[in-house]
């Protein structure tokens, strides 16, 4: 692909960088120099690898001419009478308004008759690929990074009363230096939650709460921290924690590790009629520690509180960040501004993973194949 400057655009900076003034150009005014091209300018940005592709939606590896910096280039076209617009108006209007150094970043929107384009920070791998890249054998101490980074960046949409309702691994972007930013908010401030995405894929149950499984639309802040809990088990043992591929067997696998709920641990829940009608076994619960023997009992006690039956009583995102199991990474890191990296302290930093078959941490240009979360 040809990322050479138009020739009018050469012309122009080789004007304002004569002998005269041999200074290079600041940021600023090489912007300005850039006029031509520009914020909201599709001219602006090189298409290089398509990373993914749905019905409505393909994404592409890019390079900006303005910044020279990698993005992914989110195009979604208009032609379609249902489905696309509103999803992609609403990730928009969600992702402008939130800057925190553990969401994704959106840097542009092109908007043009056929296409809307959103151009996010680039970004090489996600949890998924990352755990498949270390033989799903992770690092705890790693583990322990990626749960604060999560919990942080859930913990600022929290806070502005965005829930994110979709997470998964393939929805948490991880980046070289090993930050992770939650990505893909087309599905936040939904209505109800889809059972297809843009292309009729099924979306996943394996993230999803039991309340939402048993048909509440009663969505608050717990609907995400089931995930969490989800996710992390998934970290830590290198396997979903409950992968169901209907309904009623995602329940089932929820129930035979964690008890058939009760009116104790979950009041009101005889007298709803979904689960009545399913007619479930009446199953002890199983003790997670025998799950997952290399979480230490903070990381468990952590797990037992996000994987509670009764929403209300799921630990928050804030609440979960100043937890007993993240004690260890040292009280600084709570004094972070939003938009700073946990990276910025020197006494944080990643492990090798005992799994590792080479990762995006030692290896350049992974991601050519990789597929940006697009749904």
């Amino acid at each position: 692909m040809d990322i050479r400057l138009p020739p009018e655009v050469l012309a122009k900076l080789q004007m304002n960088n004569t002998e005269d003034d041999p200074k290079p150009l600041t940021r600023i005014s090489r912007r300005a120099s850039l006029s031509d091209i520009g914020f909201g300018k599709l001219e602006t940005y090189v298409k290089l690898d398509k990373l993914g592709e749905g019905t409505y939606a393909t994404v592409f590896k890019g390079r900006s001419k303005l910044t020279e910096n990698l993005v992914a280039l989110k195009e979604i076209r208009l032609e379609h009478e249902e489905g696309a617009p509103c999803t992609a108006i609403r990730e928009v209007s969600l992702l402008k308004n939130l800057k925190h150094a553990n969401i994704v970043t959106l840097h542009d929107i092109i908007h043009t008759n056929y296409s809307l384009t959103l151009v996010f920070e680039y970004l090489d791998s996600d949890l998924k690929q990352y755990l498949d890249n270390c033989g799903s054998l992770m690092s705890m101490h790693n583990v322990k990074i990626f749960m604060f980074q999560l919990l942080r960046g859930l913990s600022y949409c929290h806070h502005r009363k965005v829930l994110h309702r979709d997470l998964k691994p393939q929805n948490l972007l991880i980046n070289e230096k090993g930050e992770l930013k939650l990505a893909d908010f087309g599905l936040a401030r939904a209505k109800s939650v889809p059972t297809k995405t843009y292309s009729n894929e099924v979306v996943t149950l394996w993230y999803r709460p039991p309340d939402v499984l048993l048909g509440s639309t009663e969505y608050s802040t717990p609907i995400d921290m089931w995930g969490v809990g989800c996710i992390l088990y998934e970290m830590a043992t290198g396997r979903p924690m409950f992968p169901g591929s209907t309904v009623k067997e995602e329940l089932h696998l929820i129930f035979r590790l964690l008890g058939t709920p009760t009116e104790e641990t979950w009041p009101g829940i005889t007298s709803n009629n979904e689960f009545k009608a399913y007619g479930f076994p009446q199953y002890r619960a199983q003790p997670l520690k025998s799950q997952i023997p290399r979480l230490d009992s903070e990381g468990i006690d952590l797990l037992n509180s996000l994987l509670l039956y009764e929403d209300k009583k799921r630990i928050s995102a804030d609440e979960g960040l100043r937890h007993p199991y993240f004690k260890s990474l040292g009280e600084r890191i709570h004094t972070l501004p939003e938009n700073v990296s946990i990276f910025t302290f020197k006494e944080i930093q990643l492990q090798k993973d005992p799994g590792y078959r080479g990762s995006i941490f030692h290896q350049t240009g992974r991601g050519r194949n990789r597929r940006q979360s697009i749904f």
